[in-house]
């Protein structure tokens, strides 16, 4: 009889055992969590600044590049004659600027 109430016994202390570790796990999964965060934080953190909707600073420039040609051709008729007129015209226009942009919180 004494056989049975060792195996009993050694059954109980089994699941004790099984007992404990799990509960080792379920109280580290917390700082483990922790860990796997900061280390996710850590790395966004080193890709800079993100886009923030309430308040930006740009720096803007902005070109633009306009040619027009216009011809004049001499064309003879049965009365006279009349002309078209060609112009050349080459403008470049440059704006540059600083914007600040904040909002009410």
């Amino acid at each position: 009889m004494r056989i049975k109430k060792k195996k009993g016994q050694s059954a109980i202390e089994f699941m004790v055992l099984i007992a404990i570790v799990l509960g080792s796990f379920v109280a580290m999964s917390f700082y483990i969590k922790r860990g796997i965060q900061g280390g996710w934080r850590d790395a966004v953190d080193e890709i800079g600044d993100q886009y923030d909707p309430r308040g930006a600073n740009s720096a803007m420039r902005h070109v633009m590049i306009s040619n027009q040609d216009t011809v004049i051709r001499t064309i003879p008729s049965g009365s006279g004659r009349y002309t078209l007129r060609t112009d050349n015209s080459n403008t470049i226009e440059t704006k540059r600027g600083f914007e600040s942009v904040e909002a009410y919180q």
